[in-house]
């Protein structure tokens, strides 16, 4: 059996031996195919991530020799002819085989993301991922970016499984010890309003009223430096709390039939609470969104999809007042999606999220009817304000900011598209593209398999086409899709 790790140098280790993978940019193969979780990497992609500069003329050789190398290091014992068990062949490329329990940061993130049964299981769990850690997550391969991305979304994870631990070791009463830990994490990352507040949480049960108090302004002081803001309404919330010495702080924890339930102040008479249904298909994206509802009074999570078909299933289901829609997504990607949920009757409102701020995102975030556009880095007082924005019908951006944006790309189309065609009418495209049927399609887009039937006919008598094969043929010239395409 061989274990891999990732989390820190990486290393392959067979009967308490570590392995020899060879150079560099071997190893760096093996690594890219752990991160891909088990999923198929196409050569073209390896030899484009591992030679970011411009691969060499034998690029081709020169992989299929790594991999042969690497197949002999791990399964130094397999027959000539025997098909490999752990670094398979995958048309168009490779995979890694292995169980979760084998790789330590699929195990990480695999504890981290399970669902615990109240806090002393979540605490034992948060520890065994954390102490899974050895240094930085693929420490080696910094100078690629498929690692540094790789490494920063495992660093976020760890992040809030440190916040996790913490929270547990709260609710089941082990303050003291966790305060030395708390102040090292809201020192070394002063932007995470979680670790101050369980930091002054902290403090204020061992009896350190000012200290707790100090921990806040400490926040408050570091979020006006950095973002000019004011701390969170969580935060401001704890911060009267304290002041007044609020009983609920303090008060124990009473064990039921074994468990420890966490007591809390009773929920103020209000408004309905406003209903949010998240789209995103990273499920850590996902977690940290959670994390942000959860501490914000007046919202409710009431689903999550993780591709745009699910969304407007869920929307239809659920019927929440805001999405949050990731702009890319697999199947069906955000868009897409929104501009059907929008074009339903009495429809929800729609905030669009993205990782980068592109003008082109923006501009059809605001083309599709969208109600704000957000980047999933914002802090999550700026989330926040838009959902409740979005709901009053208050502008998300600055006006002179979206006066500006039309003016820009007022009369643009995509040089791609073909002339004459709507929004509705490429998205359509793109699904025949990919291979959906009319029965597919119709399921994916919520709308009725003759209506599909209908609008694919129009298309191709207003392309002048003959069928759907000559679709597929003008979406792939037009660069509407490509090869790599999710479901192409």
């Amino acid at each position: 059996m061989v274990t891999f790790r990732a989390l820190g140098p990486f290393e392959a280790i067979a009967d308490g031996e570590t392995l020899d993978l060879g150079g560099q940019r071997q190893q760096a193969v093996l690594a890219r195919l752990l991160v891909a979780g088990g999923r198929a990497v196409p050569v073209s992609v390896l030899i484009d991530e591992l030679w970011p500069g411009g691969p060499p003329a034998q690029a081709l050789s020169t992989i299929q020799g790594y991999v042969s190398r690497l197949r002999r290091a791990l399964e130094p014992h397999r027959a000539p002819r025997e098909e490999a068990g752990v670094l398979v062949s995958a048309p168009p490329g490779y995979a890694l085989r292995a169980k979760v329990e084998d790789v330590d940061s699929w195990r990480f993130e695999h504890l981290v993301k399970s669902d615990h049964d109240g806090p002393a299981a979540t605490l034992e769990r948060m520890e065994t991922a954390l102490s899974l850690w050895r240094g930085p997550a693929l420490a080696g391969f910094q100078e690629l970016t498929w690692a540094q991305t790789e490494a920063t979304r495992l660093d976020e994870l760890r992040l809030l499984a440190v916040e996790r631990r913490a929270d547990a070791a709260l609710r089941l009463g082990r303050t003291g010890p966790m305060i030395p830990d708390l102040e090292a994490h809201a020192s070394a990352y002063p932007l995470r309003e979680e670790a101050w507040r369980l930091l002054a949480l902290a403090l204020y049960r061992a009896g350190r009223q000012g200290d707790a108090l100090g921990a806040l302004r400490r926040a408050r002081e570091a979020l006006r430096d950095e973002l000019g803001l004011d701390l969170g309404p969580t935060l401001q919330r704890l911060e009267q709390d304290i002041l007044v010495q609020a009983e609920h702080l303090d008060a124990p924890a009473p064990a039921v039939g074994g468990q420890v339930v966490e007591v809390s102040a009773p929920a103020p008479s209000g408004p309905a609470a406003l209903r949010v249904l998240i789209a995103d298909d990273q499920a850590l994206v996902r977690t940290g969104l959670k994390v942000i509802l959860d501490s914000e009074s007046g919202l409710d999570l009431v689903g999550e999809a993780e591709n745009g078909e699910q969304a407007i299933s869920l929307v239809q289901s659920a019927r929440p007042d805001v999405v949050l829609m990731d702009i890319q997504m697999p199947r069906l990607d955000g868009l897409a999606a929104a501009r059907r949920i929008l074009a339903a009757e009495a429809p929800p409102k729609v905030i669009m999220m993205t990782t980068f701020g592109t003008d082109e995102n923006l501009y059809a975030a605001l083309r599709a009817g969208v109600s704000g556009f957000v980047l999933k880095t914002s802090a999550p007082e700026q989330l926040i304000a838009a959902i409740r924005a979005a709901v009053e019908g208050d502008a998300l951006l600055d006006p002179a900011v979206t006066t500006h944006l039309i003016a820009a790309f007022a009369g643009r189309r995509d040089p791609a598209a073909p002339e004459g065609l709507s929004d509705s009418d490429i998205d359509l495209i793109k699904l025949v593209a990919r291979g959906f049927t009319n029965r597919q399609i119709a399921m994916t887009l919520a709308v009725p398999e003759q209506e599909v039937a209908d609008e694919v006919t129009a298309l191709l008598r207003g392309l002048g086409l003959v069928d759907r094969a000559q679709l597929v043929v003008l979406a792939y010239e037009r660069g509407l899709v490509s090869p790599g395409s999710p479901g192409a």
